[in-house]
């Protein structure tokens, strides 16, 4: 679970990972959500700018704690100084400071608005590569977590990184039938992005009841196609129900704390330009 119960990624060919999934069904109702032009006319039905001076509390609230997160995390998420909206900008901070036995803190902000389905969009700028140690997260959870529990609310990994392998971006996918704990999780495995520490990029997914489409920057840029199984169920597929976002920097951890924790490279801040939905 991406900053939450993730682990290291398994490193198997996209194809046969994927291969049971390479058909689709094809759509019995409404438009055919394979058309090329399918998304053209989606709109913009919410979006967080950060303008101004204060994080939206309409939008956003803080998960708190120094519990490890399923991940023998480090840090203790606190709601009260690792978070700062400037500049056009959101800013998610990592901090090295001793808080209730944890050595480190951050911040991670779920979103209170929920979604079902579109064109996914959020724009942002990973830490600074100055060591290794921070595990950024852009991602989101199906809204019945607290009664099914994970991975069987699933889970979509829109931007993940650690930053002892730098100038890398994963995408993941988890639900019961396909996750880390069994080795099955839906994964792009690292892709190269030789500027994401230097420059915002757009991290993307196009979201429908017949597929998953992950991209970097444009559209066409898809990075890994997740198509939904021909015999679906719950457990393969969780993903036509609401889901909210999560952003977070995790310290440590199974995946993001494999080669250590460098305490030179704090603080870590992550930017994060917009969040944008669009739908049909």
């Amino acid at each position: 679970m991406a900053s939450c119960q993730s682990a290291s990624i398994t490193e198997e060919p996209l194809e046969s990972v994927l291969q049971e999934n390479l058909e689709a069904p094809p759509p019995t109702t409404g438009e055919d959500v394979f058309a090329p032009d399918y998304w053209d006319d989606a709109e913009l039905v919410w979006s967080d700018e950060f303008d101004g001076t204060e994080l939206s509390q309409e939008n956003w609230k803080f998960e708190t704690g120094n519990n490890g997160w399923g991940n023998n995390e480090l840090q203790n998420y606190q709601n009260e100084g690792n978070v700062e909206v400037s500049n056009g900008t959101l800013k998610i901070i990592a901090k090295k400071e001793n808080v209730d036995g944890s050595m480190y803190t951050s911040a991670r902000l779920n979103s209170k608005k929920e979604f079902t389905f579109g064109k996914i969009e959020i724009r942002a700028k990973i830490p600074e590569d100055k060591g290794k140690g921070i595990w950024p997260a852009l991602w989101m959870l199906g809204n019945n977590i607290n009664s099914v529990g994970w991975p069987a609310c699933g889970e979509i990994d829109i931007m993940e990184y650690v930053s002892y392998s730098p100038n890398e971006v994963h995408f993941t996918i988890h639900s019961t039938a396909n996750n880390h704990v069994k080795g099955t999780q839906i994964t792009s495995g690292p892709v190269p992005l030789e500027t994401i520490e230097e420059e915002f990029h757009t991290y993307g997914v196009l979201w429908t009841d017949k597929y998953m489409k992950f991209y970097i920057d444009t559209e066409d840029n898809i990075k890994l196609n997740f198509l939904r199984p021909n015999i679906s169920n719950s457990d393969n597929w969780p993903f036509s129900k609401p889901f909210y976002f999560l952003m977070n920097i995790a310290i440590g951890g199974n995946w993001g704390g494999l080669e250590g924790v460098d305490d030179s490279i704090f603080p870590a801040v992550m930017e994060v330009d917009y969040v944008r939905v669009y739908q049909k």
